[in-house]
């Protein structure tokens, strides 16, 4: 646990620190959001924040291949630096959009990329569906299913980027959740005298990003992530979950008393629960409307918060409730039991409704936000 928590911080203490020198970059390039009509920021604000969050992220790579217990996660196959292969593809490919603003066919198509030479460099694909463990589509197969799901991660993260905070925010809750549950789950499956994971490290040095960046992007914000930022922590949560997706026999998680085969399938859901809804309600709304479906609009989850009166660090704060509600009541019922973990779940939910709908809302931090972003 201790090595993790350094990896953390490692990338928590360079995010940080680099964030106004990237901060000032974007001002010297020409990175600034302009204030549009769907916009709730009131102030132009620079972005391009994901280039601090990608070195925060190099760095405690780098550190943890140095790192007695994590260096073993560095011999097999390579896989740490074919995830920061793919993870610099997609922030290069988001600083490309947020200086010239890249058409969506551009970027799906630089995403994909990204994704594939992670899957087929860097070995982090689907290797089996946890069915009986066993491989139930071929090699070919599991590499282009890796690649579409990298690529629904990385756009639903894209989507739900909104408000201040709102985007780090949340990958940083439910990395949170699914550290817990990828280290657990290692130390009491894997061999005791190595239970060092992929899907734990790259989750560490995540969150730590996210933390990183957050005191410079809560509201009101300093700097925006753009989607360097926004692409490279969607691709991150894509990879943890993949990367230990199909890894446990269904037989050796029953023996623990790990309950479901099918949680490595679920949790991933649980953990983008909200930006997956937030991103399959848009297109469905969107095409709808006969528009295409990466048209931006002020129809998202965190506009409809704003309607139904919280300010705009509330609405942050809801969004922050129900992520956390679904992503450690879904990782939680792997290790409780099922009357428990179902009646915290149930608690849980009613807690983040009164926060949503209750009378206290809009009252929390009290005062309305001065500016945000959508994308």
């Amino acid at each position: 646990m201790r090595a993790y928590v350094f990896v953390l911080l490692v990338a928590f203490a360079v995010t940080y620190l680099t964030t106004p020198l990237v901060r000032r970059l974007a001002r010297r390039v020409g990175a600034i959001t302009p204030v549009r009509d769907r916009d709730v920021h009131s102030v132009p604000v620079p972005r391009m924040g994901g280039l601090a969050m990608f070195l925060g992220f190099a760095v405690a790579l780098l550190v943890a291949s140095r790192t007695p217990f994590l260096d073993r996660t560095f011999d097999d196959g390579g896989a740490p630096w074919g995830v920061l292969l793919g993870a610099g593809t997609v922030c290069a490919l988001g600083v490309a959009d947020d200086l010239w603003t890249l058409d969506a066919v551009t970027k799906l198509a630089g995403q994909s990329l990204a994704a594939g030479l992670m899957a087929w460099q860097g070995g982090v694909q689907l290797v089996a569906l946890p069915l009986g463990g066993q491989t139930i589509i071929s090699r070919n197969g599991l590499i282009v299913l890796t690649i579409v799901a990298v690529v629904v991660a990385v756009n639903a993260v894209n989507f739900v980027d909104g408000l201040d905070g709102l985007a780090a925010g949340i990958v940083a809750i439910a990395g949170a959740a699914f550290f817990v549950y990828s280290y657990l789950l290692s130390r009491y499956t894997f061999d005791p005298t190595d239970y060092s994971s992929l899907a734990t490290l790259v989750t560490a040095a995540m969150v730590g990003c996210c933390l990183g960046f957050l005191p410079h992007n809560f509201n009101p914000a300093r700097v925006f992530m753009g989607d360097s930022g926004s692409m490279l922590i969607g691709l991150l949560l894509a990879t943890s979950t993949i990367s230990i997706t199909g890894q446990f026999d269904p037989e050796e998680l029953s023996n623990a008393q790990v309950v479901p085969a099918f949680l490595p399938l679920v949790l991933p859901l649980a953990v983008l629960a909200l930006p997956l809804v937030d991103m399959g309600w848009a297109i469905v709304r969107r095409v709808g409307t006969g528009k295409s479906p990466f048209t931006p609009d002020k129809l998202h989850l965190h506009h409809r918060l704003l309607r139904l009166g919280h300010s705009h660090a509330n609405a942050v704060l809801v969004m922050y409730v129900w992520t956390a509600t679904f992503a450690f009541g879904v990782a939680s019922s792997a290790f409780l039991e099922p009357v428990t973990a179902l009646g915290l779940g149930l608690a849980a939910v009613t807690a983040a409704v009164l926060v949503t709908l209750g009378p206290l809302r809009g009252r929390w931090l009290g005062g309305r936000a001065r500016r945000g972003h959508v994308s």
